[in-house]
């Protein structure tokens, strides 16, 4: 579904404002006060799961850590269930470790930021389909796409007492944006001929088994008509479209697509000690939030 370049200063309305203060503290929190997470940071890495439970019971939310043991260490899955009228699960997810020597405020505090502010906003609601709302370990190297990734354990979990999952929304990078003509790069030769060539928008991705979610997500998005995005239902073996999370319900046979900036493609700090909670642009993360909730929303009824 591809577009064209579009130049679009965001303007917020009040619930918006709050949404962006959420992002900012979050992300702080994650990226400044805790900083690199994962394995060999142990201590930091319980203290954002920790910091992760706290922030969904303080909105009367159950976490329920889905465990599993790694190299030693007792590694968490957190996961929060708000029920639905019929058994069919939405998740929505994002990974909250950060690979080794970077303190991970976009890859990944930025999703996990969005997946809490999201998780407040359905907390009490109830939809047609259940929603699950999960914080995965483990999707940075040396774990990504092998079975000792943190959402591999979760799917592979789920598939085996029979989930019925139809869909699964993965939050990957999602708080930087340019409007400098060329920022935006991408994985194969051609892309850019039929995509915008400025970092201005935000992605929907997915393969082609998981065509249909994505286009159902991406016009509930562009229905709110606050960002520009694009969507790409693409075979799973251009460079770029597993990166994430979804890859491993995509193992399991269920459809996943991953929202991002596009990550490497558009930003110069990914994966370095440099990916500071400063390099967000957070006017225009509070919008691609604001447009998840409607899009959860819309497929959740």
């Amino acid at each position: 579904m591809p577009g064209h370049d579009i130049s679009l200063a965001p303007a917020l309305n009040d619930a918006e404002k709050a949404l962006r203060s959420e992002l900012v503290a979050d992300v702080k929190a994650l990226a400044e006060d805790i900083g690199e997470r994962n394995l060999n940071r142990y201590p930091q890495l319980m203290a954002a799961a920790e910091f992760i439970e706290a922030s969904l019971m303080r909105v009367g939310l159950t976490p329920r850590r889905e465990s599993y043991e790694l190299r030693g260490r007792t590694c968490r899955n957190i996961e929060v269930e708000i029920r639905g009228a019929r058994p069919e699960i939405l998740v929505v997810g994002a990974h909250y470790d950060s690979v080794s020597d970077s303190p991970g405020a976009n890859d990944n505090a930025s999703g996990v930021a969005g997946l809490l502010a999201l998780a407040r906003r359905f907390a009490g609601k109830a939809y047609g389909q259940t929603l699950r709302f999960v914080a995965f370990v483990n999707e940075e190297p040396p774990y990504f796409q092998t079975e000792e990734m943190g959402s591999f354990v979760y799917a592979k979990r789920c598939k085996a007492r029979g989930d019925r999952i139809t869909a699964m929304i993965s939050l990957e990078t999602i708080g930087y944006f340019s409007d400098q003509p060329g920022s935006q790069k991408y994985p194969a030769a051609g892309l850019g001929f039929f995509y915008p060539s400025k970092g201005n928008f935000i992605g929907f991705v997915g393969n082609t088994r998981s065509r249909a979610l994505l286009r159902s997500a991406v016009a509930a998005f562009k229905n709110e008509r606050k960002l520009p995005c694009e969507g790409a239902a693409l075979p799973a073996i251009i460079p770029g479209i597993d990166w994430s999370d979804h890859w491993a319900f995509w193992q399991c046979g269920y459809p996943a697509v991953m929202v991002t900036d596009t990550a490497p493609f558009r930003y110069s700090h990914y994966h370095s000690s440099t990916d500071t909670p400063d390099k967000l642009d957070y006017d225009r993360f509070a919008l691609v939030v604001s447009g998840m909730e409607k899009v959860i929303a819309e497929l959740a009824k």
